[in-house]
């Protein structure tokens, strides 16, 4: 199967954010002792610092006494991403980038939970849980893609009109559930 430009663009990106995630958590384990915080600019220590923790947990640390459910709640999203990626806006090129940061992180705190049995975190922000690339990537992801959505009006594309039988306020308005009374 031959992939076109947008869906080679999800694909791309998902394997930019996979090796990022991967680079950076490796560096983290070779190099920083577990939960010693580390940052070499004096100004910065009390905003960020990279701190080496695991997460057995979900986001936040929650339940993680359900680790291995996790496994497979992380097989079920990039399940669903491969399978319905081509119905998820294929028509912008940023939904293609936001679904690739999406599937490269999730695939990247699967790997994670597969090799070691917890998630590596680092990215230190004293007012918020630690977290990684992939957390931010996946975060980031639904953030813009939400937009996306929310900011998406098919009447303004070129080439589309309000369906047969509606009006142009009802279409607006009500989408396909309001039927122009006119004959």
């Amino acid at each position: 199967m031959r992939l076109k430009g947008r869906e080679a663009l999800l694909f791309i990106v998902a394997a930019a954010v996979l090796a990022l995630d991967q680079i950076s958590k490796a560096a983290v384990m070779r190099y920083l002792e577990p939960q010693v915080p580390w940052n070499p600019i004096e100004p910065l220590r009390n905003i960020v610092s990279l701190t080496y923790v695991t997460n057995t947990g979900a986001a936040f640390g929650i339940l993680p006494q359900l680790g291995n459910v996790y496994v497979v709640v992380a097989l079920i999203v990039v399940a669903a991403l491969l399978v319905f990626y081509r119905q998820l806006a294929l028509s912008h090129w940023l939904a293609q980038v936001c679904l690739g940061m999406q599937l490269g992180g999730a695939l990247g705190n699967l790997l994670d939970r597969l090799r070691f049995g917890r998630v590596i975190d680092f990215i230190d922000f004293k007012v918020w849980p630690v977290f990684n690339v992939a957390d931010s990537c996946i975060v980031i992801g639904v953030v813009i893609l939400a937009w996306l959505f929310i900011r998406h009006n098919p009447e303004e594309e070129p080439g589309k009109k309000a369906a047969p039988g509606l009006t142009e306020a009802s279409a607006g308005q009500y989408g396909d559930c309001e039927r122009d009374p006119t004959p």
